[in-house]
């Protein structure tokens, strides 16, 4: 199913371990760029969070927040390190004895020293489990955020396609009565020459015409754009990731519509020309936002 890569998702769960909130936002970029914004405590986890966002995600630029607040309802769990603050105090105790005008130390002034606080940490291991499942299902909204904006998408290059077939299909019909206009003005225009410049061999003439047909024959480009047009359609009904084909697809065919201006030598080739570039701008810039 054809995604688009702008999309948002919010997801966000608690427990013992407190809450945490992930925020996606992504938009469109040639490939899959991403960037994490993790807090201090769950900086490990970032080879993880790349690795499940890489399994969901193929290309987009893609902003990764987490918000986490540790548990409130449950106080923190204190450990002293008696030993340790019994030899700061014997230390300072013998530092004092030294001085003139020793200044003692207090309790406070022990335990602010590192080491002698410590604060029981969390279940790592319980805490970055619950936060992985939790960005999988961010992932998960995500991604169907993704792929509603891509039907839309699709809907729109599909109507595109339409109108350009459509076009396509009417100059096919008109094109024989297109090259005998030309080719009867050129004739024209070569009897007039011959008439006023008898010495002009008539069989060259004859055959710089046929040329000419030839290479103002657009049948070829005609051909070229159907079949482009078919494979975009077929590209996005069944091609999930499909952004990057479908943009060498429209060059191809802007290339092809160009080529049927250049080669024009009459106003329903040149006005073909032109809707059929105005329609694959159009499509153009919504490949953009496709994944």
């Amino acid at each position: 199913m054809t995604a688009s890569m702008t999309a948002f998702a919010r997801h966000g769960g608690d427990g013992e371990w407190g809450r945490a909130t992930w925020e996606l936002r992504s938009v469109n970029h040639r490939y899959l760029e991403i960037a994490l914004r993790l807090p201090e405590e769950l900086r490990g986890l970032e080879a993880a969070v790349r690795e499940r966002i890489d399994r969901y995600l193929k290309r987009g630029k893609v902003d990764c927040t987490l918000r986490f607040e540790g548990p409130t309802t449950i106080a923190p769990t204190l450990t002293l390190n008696l030993e340790l603050a019994r030899q700061l105090s014997e230390a300072c105790g013998r530092i004092n004895a030294m001085m003139d005008s020793p200044a003692n130390a207090s309790a406070t002034d022990i335990l602010r020293w590192p080491g002698v606080i410590a604060i029981q940490a969390p279940d790592i291991e319980a805490l970055s489990a619950a936060v992985l499942a939790l960005l999988e299902q961010a992932l998960v909204i995500m991604v169907e955020v993704r792929e509603r904006e891509g039907g839309r998408l699709r809907m729109l290059m599909e109507q595109r396609c339409a109108e350009a077939r459509a076009r396509v299909t009417a100059l096919r019909a008109q094109l024989p009565s297109i090259l005998e206009n030309i080719r009867a003005r050129w004739l024209a225009r070569i009897e007039e020459m011959l008439q006023s410049t008898p010495s002009l061999d008539a069989g060259r003439l004859e055959q710089e015409t046929a040329m000419l047909m030839q290479r103002l024959d657009v049948a070829e480009e005609i051909d070229r754009l159907e079949t482009h047009i078919d494979e975009v359609l077929r590209v996005l009904a069944k091609e999930k990731v499909a952004g990057r084909r479908l943009d060498f697809l429209m060059q191809e065919m802007h290339r092809e519509a160009n080529t049927l201006g250049s080669k024009s030598a009459h106003v329903d080739t040149t006005g073909a020309s032109v809707d059929l570039k105005v329609l694959i701008e159009q499509m153009r810039e919504q490949v953009q936002n496709i994944e």
